[in-house]
């Protein structure tokens, strides 16, 4: 048995009364050292002790200060002797983790042996209460987590619950992982890939608001296009919001304030009448969202930390550019702006190179052939939209397919974000 003194005086040799140097020496306890109140919790880290014994005639409230710093958790048993105490000290005392007491006036070998066997047996059944309650509560928390990530399974992949517990459980072997482990991962990964997928959209939506501008300046469809303006900024302002409750690390934080703020700017110049300066203007700051947009995804795929969530940012970009082709193109014909004139055959590759490598990208299921098959299908209209740009047919053809790739690559992104792949990533 190791054990630390706490005396309210002076530490040192000649501080510990004879007496109980006597009884510390019949009982057969090594004296680790005599520490005063002030230093007592810096010597009990530094020595660690088996056992702490304070000895003073009456107990003081500095002492209660310094119990109170371990919340009632001393790191190891605890026992006191001095001088009568009431009922209610007592008490005070327990509470701030005293083990055992005894009168100081008695104090001999055989009372000190008997005071630090309850403060010993009474710390170590306490420390075996906590194990166990905090075992229940891990167990209790990783039932929580199963079952969530059962849901996310049963409803991402259309399977039973036995199947999504089953694949739950695999993965845990496969991994030497616990059960909860696994499941809390696969609601991580569930929530930064529709985190990134929310991200991803301010992108095509910067760019769908001036394509709209656009369009009422131009008079195309324009009924359409004021309920998709309202829908659209609306969808922005949600999206951020969400994007708000997550509790992001620095970087994606501060990629949020900068897509708030650009987003601020935008509403405002998108709340004023069409008129050609003003959707250059709209234009330049949508540019503005569209680079916020584009960090703040970078941002979390980053933090994700999962390659698997690379597919859904490439599929979730080509919405954005589906936009701004349908975008720049409508500012070519209408303002004839060379910079979005000159943007048209750079976007276009781009598309087309992110289309190339979805397709052959091993993460597919029969769901997300067919949507690349429509995608296709749907790219080729639109660009045949852009070549006949100047009649009005063709604006109209370039309208309805940009919205079409949006919807149809709004459900790859879902299907991408759903796969077993990337929920098990």
């Amino acid at each position: 048995m190791s054990l630390l003194v706490v005396l309210p005086d002076e530490p040192g040799p000649s501080a510990l009364p004879a007496a109980m140097s006597d009884a510390l020496a019949a009982a057969g306890i090594e004296l680790l050292g005599c520490t005063d109140l002030p230093g007592f919790a810096r010597e009990a880290e530094a020595l660690a002790p088996r056992q702490v014994l304070v000895c003073t005639a009456a107990p003081t409230r500095e002492l209660s200060e310094v119990l109170r710093a371990w919340s009632g958790l001393p790191p190891c048993a605890l026992s006191l002797a001095s001088g009568p105490l009431d009922g209610a000290r007592h008490e005070e005392l327990v509470a701030l983790g005293v083990h055992a007491w005894s009168p100081l006036e008695s104090l001999d070998a055989a009372s000190l042996v008997a005071l630090l066997a309850r403060a010993q047996a009474r710390w170590q059944r306490e420390r075996a209460l906590r194990t166990e309650l905090e075992n229940l509560r891990t167990r209790m928390d990783e039932r929580k987590w199963v079952d969530r990530a059962k849901g996310l399974l049963m409803s991402a992949r259309g399977i039973g619950e036995d199947e999504a517990f089953g694949l739950l459980r695999g993965a845990a072997m496969h991994a030497n992982l616990r059960l909860g482990e696994v499941s809390r991962s696969v609601i991580e990964a569930a929530q930064w890939a529709d985190a990134i997928n929310r991200a991803g959209q301010l992108r095509m939506l910067s760019q769908r608001l001036v394509r709209l501008a656009a369009q009422l300046l131009g008079g195309i469809d324009v009924q359409r296009a004021r309920v998709l303006r309202a829908q659209s900024a609306e969808r922005v302002q949600r999206n951020l919001d969400h994007l708000a409750t997550l509790g992001l690390q620095a970087a994606g934080a501060l990629a949020l304030a900068e897509a708030r703020t650009a987003w601020t700017v935008l509403s405002t110049a998108l709340a004023a009448r069409p008129s050609a300066a003003g959707l250059a203007d709209i234009d330049h700051r949508a540019e503005v969202l569209l680079a916020a947009a584009e960090a703040l995804t970078e941002a979390l795929e980053a933090s994700g930390a999962r390659r698997a969530l690379r597919i859904v940012n490439i599929c979730g970009r080509q919405r954005m550019r589906a936009q701004r082709l349908a975008k720049d193109a409508l500012l070519a014909s209408a303002l004839e702006q060379q910079a979005a004139q000159a943007r048209l055959l750079p976007t276009m590759d781009e598309f087309e190179a992110a289309l190339l490598e979805l397709e052959r990208a091993p993460l597919s299921t029969a769901e997300i052939r067919a949507g690349l098959a429509s995608a296709r299908d749907e790219w080729l209209r639109l660009v045949g939209g852009v070549r006949a740009l100047e009649s009005a047919d063709g604006r109209a053809a370039l309208v309805r397919s940009s919205e079409a790739l949006v919807d149809t690559f709004e459900g790859l992104t879902a299907s991408y974000e759903h796969s077993l792949q990337v929920i098990m990533s």
